[in-house]
């Protein structure tokens, strides 16, 4: 008895649902901008850079430690 309950609920949903999404179309609209879309990047390099050198320091300091 549930189970017809719960299909019954459903197809009431599906019945009130469907005329919702139809009128939607109309709201909604997708148009090309007039102008180019410009996306700036600016990445900075300089902390990867300075990570590799910290890291190559420390390894150098490591296994030459009786110089430093």
């Amino acid at each position: 008895m549930e189970t017809k309950s719960r299909s019954f609920t459903g197809a009431i949903r599906m019945v009130v649902a469907v005329p919702m999404l139809a009128v939607l179309p109309g709201c909604i609209s997708v148009n090309a901008p007039d102008k180019p879309i410009v996306i700036e990047l600016n990445i900075n390099i300089k902390q990867e850079v300075l990570y590799k050198i910290q890291q190559d320091v420390e390894n150098t300091i490591e296994q030459n430690s009786g110089i430093f």
